[in-house]
C-alpha cells in the first residue's frame, strides 16, 4: 500500500498546495488513500461483469460466424482508412496557460487521431520537436461564450456562485473566445482575433469532441460488446438505467468517468468547504484539484483495465475451442432456458408496453426523424453542389491531369468539419424534452453526436464511390465522351446514397427507441422479475454456465417483445414515404453487380498527378508533410497568421480590460497592423551579419541612466524568463556650452522678439546722424572718398552682410538679421529737418551703415546706404 500512497501523494500535490494547514492536510492525506481504494473497488466490480459478458460476447460472435447473418448489402462503397497521410488542420491561436497566468501564442496541429497537439511555433512543429502538450477531447464541450461557460462553472461548483457577466479568473483579449470544458479534467482557454477564425476554430473542435467521444472500435467484435454491456450492467445494478453522456472516449477514460461519477461529489462536498481566497481564485482551485483526481484516476483505470483486457484475451483460445465443440448443444440448452423466462416475463411485459410504451413511439420517432433527415438531406446538398462543381471544371479541361486536381479537392470532403458543419447543425434541433424524466434520458447528445458519425460515413462512402467510378472511367475518354460520363457517374452516386440513407436512417431510428424505451422497462420490470431470475440458472450445465446468463437472456425477451412495435412504426413511416424514406422491399442489389469488386484504399490523386507515390515518404518527414484538408484560415489584406514567432503578437500586444484610453490615442498616428494590434515599424527580417546574428542569439538590453534615476539596491528590472550574461558600461562626455555663448544667443532670442516698428525708427535715426555728420564736415571731399570706398566695400560687406551669413566681428547691426537683400540706391538731394535729428559721435570709430537694413515700415521711402569715416 505505502508505494501506491506515495503515487498518489505526488499526483495530489495540487491539492495539498490549496489547502489550509493542519487538520485539513490530514484529512485530505486519509481521503486520497481512500480514493486509491475506491478506485480499485469500482474496477474490481466492474471486472466480474466484464469477465462474464467476455464469455457471452464470445459465444455470439462464433454464433454468428457459424451461422451467418441477414446485413443488408449496402449500394455505395466504404474505404478502410480515409485519413491515411492526411491531417485535419493546423493554425495559431491564443492560449491561456495556467501556470504564469498569461496568454501566450500556440501552434496547434489536428492530425488524423483527432488530438490537438499544442506547438510554440510552426516552426518546432515543422522541425519535428515535441509538443507543449496534446489534448485528447473525449467528454469536452467546445464553448464560444463566457456567459455560457460560466453556467456550466457554476452547475458543476453549485457552493460557489458567480455572476453571469463576471468573468472566472481571466480576462479574455479578444471578444472571440474557444473554450474546451470538461466536467472533471481542466478546462482549456484560448481565443482569436475574429469572428471568420472562431468558427472555423469552433468548426474543428466540435469535430475534434464528436470523434474521441466515438472511441470504441466498431471491429472488435468481442471486447467491444463485452465492455458496453459489463458497463451497463455494473450501472443498472447502481440504479442507473438511461443513456450516460459521460460514455465518451476509450475505455480507460470511459471507466474513469464511471469512478468520477461518484468520486466527484464526494470530493466537492469535503475540499470546496475549505478552500480560501475570493470567488475566482476558488473556481480556479478546485478546477486544478478535480483535475489532479482525474489524472491520478484515469492513470490507474488504464493499468488496471489493460491487465483485465489481457486476462481475458489469454483465455480466449479456451473458449472460443469450447464453444466450438458444444455450440449446438449451447444453443438448445439457452433456447431451452429462454421459453421458460419468456414464460414467466411475457405477460409482465406486454401489460407494460401496452400501457406505457406504444402510445409514445410515435411521438418518439417522429422527434427523431426530423433533424435526422434535415441533416442527411443537407449532406446530399452538399455533395451534390460539389459534384456538380467538378462537372462544369471538366467541360472546359478534361484532361488527366486537370481531372486528378479536382478530385483530390473533393475527396475529403466529409472530414472537412467547415463545411459539413451545416449538416451537423441541423442535428442540433433534436429536441427530447420530456422523455428526460419519463425514459430517463440524461439529454439527446447521445443521439445527436451519433447520428452525426453516421452522416460524415455516408458522406464519405458517396465521395469515395464516385472517386472509384471517375477513376474506373478515365483511361479511353476525352472532350464531351468523359464529361458525360461524370454526369452518369454523378447521379449512379446519388441515387444510391438515397437508398443507403434511407437504410441507415431507419436503423438509427430502431436503435435510438430502443436505447430509449428498454432501460424504461427494465427498470419497471427489475424489481417484480430479478429476484425470480436465479431459480433459472438450475436449468443450465456447470459447463455452459459462462455462456449463458439469465440476466443477459431476460434482457433479450425484454427487447424481442417491444422490437415488434418499434419495427411496425418505423416501416409505416416508410411505406407513407415520410423523410424520403424507402420500403424495406425496395431493394437494388443488383444494380451494379461489378461495382464491390474495386478497390477500398484511398485514390492518391496528387501522388498520380505528380507523379510520384505518397507512400515513398515515410516516418516522421512523412508525418508533417500530410496533406491538410482544412486550409489555413486566411482573411482578405492581411499576411498569413502566425507563421512565425516573430509574426506571433505577444502579451504586451494584446489589450487588457483595465487599459486606459489615452496609450490607444497616441497610436493613432501610426499604421497598426490589424492582426497584431502593433504599429508597424518595420518588417522583420533574415540577420545578414555575425553581429546581427549574435544580437538575436543574446539580445542586448541598452539602458540609459540619468542623474537620480539609478536603483537603490543597484538592481534593473528584467522581465520573466531574461537572463543578464554581460553587462558593459559606456559613458559619454557630452560638452557643456561656454557662458558667453549662451548669453549671445539669449541677447539674440530676444533681439527678434523686438516689434517692426521700434527697428524701423532705430534705422532711420542712424542714417540722419551719419548724414548730419558728412554735412557739417567737408561735403566734397568726404562725399568722394565715401564714393570710392563704398565702392570697395560695399561690395565685401554686402556679401557677408546677408541674412544667410553672420559677421562674427561683433559690430554686424542686428536689425541685418532675417531682411531680404535690395538692390542699392542712389543718394538724393532730399532736404532732411534738422530739428529731429541728433548726433552721437564716437571717436576712433569707423561705421557701415547699410541703409538696405531698414524695417519694411514703409515702403514708400527712398533707400540709401553711405560709409562714412569720422
Amino acid at each position: 500500500m505505502q508505494p501506491a500512497i506515495c503515487s498518489a501523494l505526488c499526483s495530489y500535490k495540487v491539492i495539498i498546495s490549496f489547502l489550509c494547514c493542519g487538520p485539513s492536510l490530514n484529512l485530505t492525506f486519509l481521503y486520497l488513500c481512500s480514493n486509491l481504494a475506491r478506485t480499485s473497488a469500482v474496477m474490481s466490480e466492474f471486472g466480474r461483469f466484464y469477465e462474464q459478458q467476455y464469455a457471452v460476447a464470445l459465444f455470439n460472435s462464433v454464433r454468428y460466424e457459424i451461422e451467418g447473418g441477414g446485413n443488408t448489402q449496402t449500394q455505395l462503397l466504404h474505404r478502410k482508412d480515409p485519413l491515411k497521410n492526411k491531417s485535419i488542420f493546423s493554425g495559431g491561436l491564443f492560449q491561456y496557460l495556467e501556470e504564469s497566468k498569461k496568454w501566450r501564442s500556440r501552434f496547434l496541429y489536428v492530425g488524423d487521431s483527432y488530438n490537438i497537439s499544442l506547438y510554440e511555433s510552426k516552426a518546432a512543429h515543422d522541425r519535428g520537436l515535441h509538443s507543449k502538450g496534446v489534448i485528447n477531447c473525449a467528454g469536452y464541450r467546445a464553448l464560444t461564450s463566457m456567459e455560457e461557460y460560466l453556467g456550466l462553472l457554476n452547475n458543476s461548483l453549485s457552493d460557489t456562485k458567480a455572476k453571469a457577466a463576471s468573468a472566472p479568473f481571466l480576462k479574455c483579449p479578444s471578444q472571440f473566445p474557444l473554450i474546451l470544458w470538461h466536467p472533471y479534467a481542466r478546462h482549456h482557454y484560448f481565443c482569436v482575433m475574429t469572428e471568420k477564425e472562431q468558427k472555423k476554430w469552433h468548426a474543428i473542435f466540435q469535430d475534434c469532441v464528436r470523434h474521441s467521444n466515438n472511441g470504441l472500435s466498431e471491429e472488435c467484435k468481442v471486447a467491444t460488446p463485452a465492455f458496453t454491456d459489463a458497463l451497463r450492467l455494473y450501472r443498472q445494478a447502481k440504479g442507473h438505467y438511461g443513456t450516460w453522456d459521460m460514455m465518451c472516449g476509450n475505455q480507460a477514460q470511459i471507466l474513469a468517468n464511471l469512478v468520477m461519477e461518484t468520486l466527484h461529489p464526494e470530493l466537492k462536498n469535503l475540499i470546496v468547504p475549505r478552500l480560501k481566497g475570493k470567488l475566482q481564485q476558488r473556481q480556479r482551485d478546485w478546477m486544478l484539484i478535480s483535475d489532479a483526481v482525474y489524472r491520478q484516476v484515469l492513470s490507474q483505470t488504464k493499468t488496471q483495465h489493460e491487465a483485465l483486457a489481457q486476462v481475458c484475451e489469454v483465455e480466449r483460445p479456451r473458449l472460443d475451442s469450447a464453444l466450438r465443440t458444444d455450440m449446438d448443444q449451447i444453443v438448445t440448452s439457452k433456447e431451452h432456458v429462454s421459453g421458460k423466462i419468456r414464460a414467466f416475463v411475457l405477460p409482465r411485459v406486454e401489460q407494460l408496453v401496452r400501457s406505457k410504451v406504444q402510445p409514445y413511439i410515435h411521438s418518439i420517432l417522429e422527434a427523431l426523424m426530423e433533424p435526422t433527415s434535415r441533416g442527411f438531406s443537407e449532406v446530399r446538398d452538399i455533395l451534390f453542389r460539389e459534384l456538380v462543381e467538378v462537372s462544369k471544371n471538366t467541360m472546359n479541361d478534361s484532361s488527366s491531369e486537370k481531372v486528378g486536381e479536382h478530385m483530390d479537392k473533393i475527396s475529403m470532403l466529409a472530414f472537412h468539419p467547415v463545411k459539413m458543419q451545416s449538416c451537423y447543425e441541423k442535428m442540433e434541433a433534436l429536441n427530447l424534452e420530456g422523455l428526460q424524466q419519463r425514459c430517463d434520458v440524461s439529454s439527446p447528445s447521445v443521439f445527436i453526436q451519433r447520428a452525426q458519425i453516421l452522416m460524415r460515413q455516408q458522406m464519405d462512402n458517396a465521395v469515395h464511390t464516385f472517386e472509384q467510378l471517375v477513376h474506373q472511367s478515365l483511361d479511353g475518354h476525352s472532350g464531351e465522351d468523359f464529361c458525360k460520363t461524370i454526369q452518369r457517374c454523378q447521379d449512379r452516386v446519388l441515387k444510391k446514397y438515397d437508398y443507403d440513407s434511407s437504410t441507415v436512417r431507419k436503423k438509427f431510428f430502431r436503435e435510438a427507441l430502443l436505447q430509449i424505451i428498454i432501460p424504461y422497462m427494465l427498470k419497471q420490470l427489475s424489481p417484480s422479475c430479478s429476484p425470480e431470475l436465479p431459480k433459472y440458472k438450475e436449468l443450465i450445465f456447470e459447463d455452459f454456465s459462462r455462456f449463458i446468463l439469465v440476466e443477459n437472456i431476460f434482457e433479450e425477451v425484454v427487447l424481442q417483445s417491444v422490437s415488434k412495435d418499434i419495427m411496425m412504426a418505423v416501416k409505416e413511416a416508410a411505406v407513407q414515404r415520410r423523410h424520403n424514406l424507402y420500403r424495406d422491399s425496395m431493394v437494388l442489389t443488383n444494380s451494379d453487380p461489378n461495382l464491390h469488386l474495386l478497390g477500398e484504399d484511398t485514390i492518391d490523386w496528387a501522388g498520380q498527378i505528380r507523379g510520384v507515390k505518397g507512400e515513398r515518404q515515410g516516418g516522421e518527414v512523412a508525418n508533417r508533410k500530410r496533406r491538410q484538408i482544412v486550409s489555413m484560415i486566411q482573411l482578405d489584406g492581411m499576411p498569413l497568421l502566425y507563421e512565425s514567432c516573430q509574426e506571433v503578437p505577444g502579451v504586451d500586444g494584446i489589450p487588457e480590460e483595465n487599459e486606459g484610453q489615452t496609450e490607444q490615442d497616441l497610436e493613432t498616428e501610426k499604421p497598426v497592423n490589424p492582426i497584431q494590434q502593433e504599429p508597424i515599424e518595420k518588417e522583420p527580417g533574415s540577420p545578414d551579419s555575425i553581429s546581427e546574428i549574435r544580437d538575436l542569439i543574446n539580445p542586448v538590453l541598452e539602458v540609459i541612466e540619468k542623474d537620480g534615476s539609478q536603483q537603490t539596491n543597484g538592481m534593473l528590472p528584467l522581465e520573466e524568463g531574461d537572463e543578464v550574461k554581460l553587462i558593459t558600461t559606456v559613458t559619454e562626455f557630452v560638452p557643456r556650452e561656454s557662458p558667453i555663448k549662451v548669453d549671445e544667443e539669449l541677447d539674440t532670442a530676444q533681439i527678434k522678439q523686438s516689434s517692426e516698428e521700434e527697428r524701423c525708427v532705430s534705422a532711420i535715426e542712424s542714417a540722419i546722424q551719419q548724414i548730419e555728420i558728412a554735412i557739417q564736415e567737408d561735403p566734397s571731399e568726404n562725399l568722394s572718398e565715401g564714393a570710392i570706398d563704398s565702392d570697395g566695400e560695399f561690395a565685401q560687406t554686402s556679401t557677408n552682410s546677408s541674412p544667410f551669413h553672420h559677421d562674427d566681428s561683433g559690430f554686424q547691426s542686428p536689425a541685418n538679421e532675417n531682411v531680404e537683400e535690395v538692390e542699392p540706391q542712389p543718394i538724393t538731394d532730399e532736404v532732411v529737418d534738422t530739428d529731429q535729428v541728433m548726433l552721437t559721435l564716437v571717436e576712433g570709430v569707423k561705421s557701415s551703415i547699410d541703409l538696405d537694413a531698414k524695417a519694411p515700415c514703409d515702403a514708400s521711402e527712398k533707400k540709401s546706404e553711405v560709409e562714412i569715416e569720422s
